[in-house]
């Protein structure tokens, strides 16, 4: 029998009927990605599904995606809509901005959807403007934005975060600030940087989060920081998160349809199973589906 798999990492875009602006505004805005004009089309879940046929994916999770900033609600209704036709997505990471003056009505609306686990707020800010997603630096110890971290637990959400190296260390505090909140950090982490610094401050910064339980972590997105990934390349980074991690920690995500600019599905699981070949049947059971269903609480 397949492994079963939870993909808790992937986007639904409806561009007929719903606004995106970094997919519709043209010209196309230079991305730490590439060029996604390839993705910059409706992206259904019949294309979802249809993407992950060849894989025994028997549950997923939908995380924001860039829907209108002015409606964030209005993603998870379309969404809840979706899944109870459909079945999938199984669970839903909503957007809010934890610092907008009006954040606890934004949950409070949120946690009106079933489906609804946690809430993302992207906060990746880099030197490199084109790196950055349109965050100031230093989001993380704002007082305000952390006074809607805080309502979190009120609501029973987790956080998806996602920031790079340099934010470790604030993000780290913030953890250690909020330990009744779990933490899921996004994306390895977002080694973007891959100089020697670069790596060593993405890899002190994993081993803080690490060391602060609340945190857990998806190994998703690694494409976006090398374009033309192999196996090989992609290796280090996968092995030395579940290291740093451990196995109950971690889980394989596939962050499609951005991940599709890299890959096929079948390619990007298939290196996951290559990667964690000598793993044991359990550990491999609890990296593509046992933590995802855990910690989301599928």
């Amino acid at each position: 029998m397949p492994l079963p798999i939870i993909d808790p990492h992937h986007h639904l875009w409806d561009l007929e009927h719903n606004r995106y602006p970094w997919l519709q505004t043209r010209p196309l805005a230079p991305r730490l990605e590439g060029d996604i004009e390839p993705i910059a089309k409706t992206y259904g879940i019949k294309d979802y599904l249809a993407d992950v046929q060849n894989q025994s994916v028997v549950k997923s999770v939908h995380v924001e995606c860039g829907w209108d900033p002015d409606d964030p609600v209005g993603e998870t209704a379309w969404l809840q809509s979706v899944a109870d036709k459909y079945g999938f997505p199984h669970g839903i990471v909503a957007r809010a901005e934890l610092d907008a003056p009006d954040i606890e009505k934004i949950l409070a609306g949120q946690a009106e959807y079933k489906n609804v686990r946690g809430i993302r707020h992207i906060v990746c800010w880099h030197r490199d403007p084109v790196k950055s997603y349109g965050c100031r630096p230093n989001l993380l110890s704002d007082s305000q934005w952390r006074r809607g971290f805080a309502l979190l637990q009120k609501f029973g959400f987790s956080f998806d975060l996602q920031l790079y190296p340099l934010q470790m260390a604030e993000g780290v505090d913030l953890a250690r600030s909020y330990p009744e909140t779990l933490i899921i950090l996004d994306h390895a982490g977002m080694p973007v940087d891959r100089d020697e610094e670069g790596i060593r401050t993405w890899r002190e910064g994993l081993g803080g989060f690490a060391a602060t339980p609340n945190v857990v972590v998806k190994i998703s997105g690694l494409g976006a920081f090398d374009w033309r990934w192999t196996v090989d390349s992609l290796r280090p980074f996968v092995l030395e998160t579940i290291d740093t991690f451990g196995i109950d920690r971690c889980m394989f995500a596939s962050n499609f349809p951005v991940d599709k600019l890299y890959s096929d599905f079948d390619t990007l699981y298939g290196a996951f199973h290559s990667i964690t070949r000598d793993f044991s049947p359990d550990e491999k059971r609890r990296l593509f589906h046992d933590n995802a269903e855990r910690y989301y609480r599928l």
